[in-house]
């Protein structure tokens, strides 16, 4: 019987078939593909996947407008990467900001606190922002002066917060703000936190950094005072009427 002829032309096409279908069966659906289907969590280290995870429910989803303080003023970033990174891995004892890295209790490896610290340097940090003027280191290095701190409390900050700090001024641009000195809210925040912001500022709500409105920036021994004397105004049993429930 004689052979079938085959010319050129249905070679070519019977040769692409081969080839598409040798393709096609690294394609089967429910084929595993080459690497895991999941990234194991202790493996992402991209910040905005960690960012979003760890940190906007608090600091916000860009860094802003959270309950907690901005992350994307760059005049808090200039604390430094080292101290973001300890931060994060350590958390704040008695305080609402928990510890992330694993050495710590919480879930986060060490490379991805450092990730996280790095991520928010470069997302939100402006080296030059300062123009050559120098903040206040964010840790306190001088002794606190309660007196002293109540004396730069009438300085630099009862305009807006009122003589006494409860947020009761003449200025009906200023009637919005709250109380600085609400025994609850002291609670919530630490004296570091409060020394952050005080030389961050808080721009998103209008507050200025260390600079202020005043005639002179604030220098690290008034900052350091006022901290103490917002902490003074800290009681025992916040939010409850006798100190121990009946």
């Amino acid at each position: 019987m004689a052979a079938f002829p085959i010319s050129k032309s249905m070679m070519a096409v019977v040769l692409s078939a081969l080839c598409v279908s040798v393709v096609a069966c690294d394609r089967i659906p429910g084929r595993p593909g080459p690497g895991p289907e999941v990234v194991r969590p202790e493996e992402v280290v991209d910040f905005p996947t960690l960012y979003k995870q760890n940190c906007a429910a608090c600091h916000g989803d860009n860094g802003w407008n959270g309950a907690a303080i901005p992350l994307a003023n760059p005049v808090y970033i200039l604390a430094g990467e080292s101290q973001m990174r300890d931060a994060i891995a350590r958390g704040v004892p008695g305080k609402l900001m928990p510890a992330f890295a694993a050495s710590s209790g919480g879930m986060l490896t060490d490379q991805q606190v450092t990730a996280l610290a790095h991520g928010i340097v470069e997302q939100w940090g402006k080296p030059n922002i300062l123009a050559g003027q120098n903040a206040p280191p964010y840790m306190a290095t001088a002794q606190a002066n309660v007196e002293r701190g109540q004396q730069a409390y009438t300085t630099f900050c009862a305009k807006c917060h009122g003589v006494t700090g409860e947020g009761h001024t003449a200025d009906p641009k200023f009637s919005r703000v709250g109380s600085i000195v609400d025994p609850t809210y002291l609670a919530l925040i630490s004296d570091q936190n409060l020394r952050s912001i005080l030389i961050a500022g808080r721009p998103e709500e209008g507050m200025p950094d260390w600079r202020t409105d005043a005639a002179q920036p604030m220098t690290d021994e008034q900052v350091t005072d006022l901290v103490a004397w917002l902490a003074s105004k800290r009681v025992a049993n916040p939010g409850q009427p006798y100190p121990i429930h009946p």
